[in-house]
């Protein structure tokens, strides 16, 4: 067999990802912050990029129409004076006769809204690690005591509970034989360290936290709640009610009290101290109801209005007419493709958001009408056929983003779930199913409550096709304990 080298001709499609379509991708699953940081960072790198001062469109009313022909006017002759090469590195036939080149890239109506003095803002919250601190300093510690309960401090989780033993605080100190610290002496710094608010703190699990803040209280060692957990720990987590009250000789309905008494307790000491902030969100899309119809508007407040700057257009063009290639014109001819890509990947993703929140809204026209009830199952399959465009883009388009509508605040992908097979009428949505649900558990006997089979028998009447397993999972997931956790004994 016999080797040989050929030269041959193929012709083949491939679909390339260049980095134009890879920036208009990252653009469509970006969040509206992630947005407005990309359009900083490039407003800031990209100097052809300018935004739209509102200024210059107070002052567009005067002779708005006159200048915008004459603007038209003169972009023909520079455009027919550009070599043909240009005008396709460039991409000026494609945006030079469109809205960006003049009006911009516009991304909402400007707001100018006065910020608090800047000696008002805080860092951050005092968390649980700062008020400890605080009453540490304020009270009388020894220098060494304070080193101690300084160590016992950063070693407790945000719930307030030790996650270190003595032993450990103890080897964090120094090392020296005159000055090494004690275990007696850690201890020691320890409890006084429990003694500080919040309640119950420094403890190394629940059941010492909770004896701590009956100790707090003043709350006798005979009486029932330290009884139960110290003596009836294990029986009080199974909610094993009747045995503790045999083993502590008195009737049932006696030992309610004592068990209220204990759940009135805090279970994480440290919760009234975390410095976690509440996230407001701010939706990407509007629904408004006009007459019987519904308007949809993009939420553009924050996005600067953009263009491509005319001033470095002029000098391309100069540049071009005096021949030749430079470093000059080959930067700006660069960052004007950069600019044009931008620009187009904006509007194509505001275009995409769009088409998207239309679909949804028009296929779910009759829970915006009627209310949850009447939300039909839906999959990403369906918006996808419905406006042409595939699977993967319209889940970008629906990730973190959220749209506003008569009936509340919802994700956009609130709207996309399987549906429960029914023996009349369409199928019914999941979120139906688990309203469902919610709704009988919260109407069931608490000394008898519904099992997941009886809720699944009584789904099944109604006739929704659901299985136990699912409703099992369904109630994990709008985090209902089970009918055994459900059951009051009092």
């Amino acid at each position: 067999m016999a080797l040989e080298q050929k030269l041959s001709l193929k012709l083949s499609q491939r679909l390339v990802m260049t980095p134009s379509l890879q920036q208009a991708i990252k653009l469509l699953q970006m969040t509206r912050m992630e947005l407005e940081t990309v359009v900083a960072q490039e407003l800031e790198a990209n100097p052809v990029l300018e935004e739209i001062e509102e200024e210059a469109e107070d002052e567009e009313p005067a002779g708005a129409v006159a200048e915008k022909a004459a603007a038209a006017e003169e972009r023909t002759p520079e455009l027919d004076s550009l070599p043909h090469a240009t005008a396709e590195e460039t991409g000026f036939e494609a945006y030079l006769g469109d809205v960006w080149a003049d009006d911009g890239f516009e991304t909402g109506e400007w707001e100018h809204r006065e910020a608090p003095p800047l000696e008002n803002t805080l860092a951050r919250e005092p968390d649980l690690y700062d008020h400890l601190l605080w009453q540490i300093h304020l009270s009388d510690f020894a220098p060494r005591e304070r080193q101690i309960a300084e160590i016992v401090v950063g070693n407790l989780d945000p719930d307030g509970f030790l996650v270190a033993s003595v032993e450990e605080m103890t080897r964090l100190g120094p090392q020296g034989e005159a000055e090494a610290w004690s275990e007696d002496e850690v201890r020691a710094v320890l409890q006084r360290v429990q003694r500080l608010d919040p309640p119950g703190v420094a403890c190394r699990n629940l059941r010492e936290s909770l004896l701590l803040q009956l100790d707090l209280d003043g709350e006798p060692a005979d009486t029932a709640p330290r009884r139960i957990l110290s003596e009836f720990w294990e029986l009080f987590l199974r909610r094993q009610y009747p045995q503790i009250a045999r083993a502590l000789g008195v009737p049932l309905p006696e030992l309610e009290p004592a068990i209220e008494r204990i759940k009135a307790l805090e279970t994480r000491p440290g919760r009234q101290y975390t410095n976690e902030r509440v996230h407001y969100i701010e939706p990407d899309v509007h629904v408004l109801k006009v007459g019987d119809d519904y308007v949809i508007q993009l939420n553009e407040d924050g996005l600067p209005r953009l263009r491509v700057s005319r001033a470095y257009r002029r000098m391309l063009q100069d540049l071009r007419a005096r021949g030749g290639q430079s470093d000059a014109q080959q930067y700006i001819t660069e960052k004007m493709r950069s600019a044009v890509w931008l620009l187009k990947s904006l509007d194509q993703r505001q275009r995409t958001i769009y088409k998207v929140a239309d679909s949804i809204v028009r296929q779910q026209r009759e829970f915006l009408d009627s209310g949850l009830d009447f939300l039909r199952p839906m999959v990403l399959r369906d918006v996808a056929e419905d406006i042409g465009m595939h699977e993967s883009t319209v889940s970008r388009v629906v990730s973190n983003k959220y749209m506003h509508t008569p009936r509340g605040l919802f994700p956009l992908k609130f709207f996309f779930h399987s549906g429960i097979d029914r023996d009349y009428g369409e199928d019914i949505s999941s979120l139906t199913v688990k309203r469902k649900i919610k709704q009988l558990i919260e109407a069931e006997d608490p000394r008898h409550p519904l099992s997941d089979s009886e809720l699944m028998r009584i789904l099944n009447r109604e006739g929704i096709q659901i299985a136990r397993r699912t409703v099992a999972k369904y109630r994990d997931e709008l985090s209902l304990p089970s009918s055994a956790d459900r059951r009051r004994v009092f």
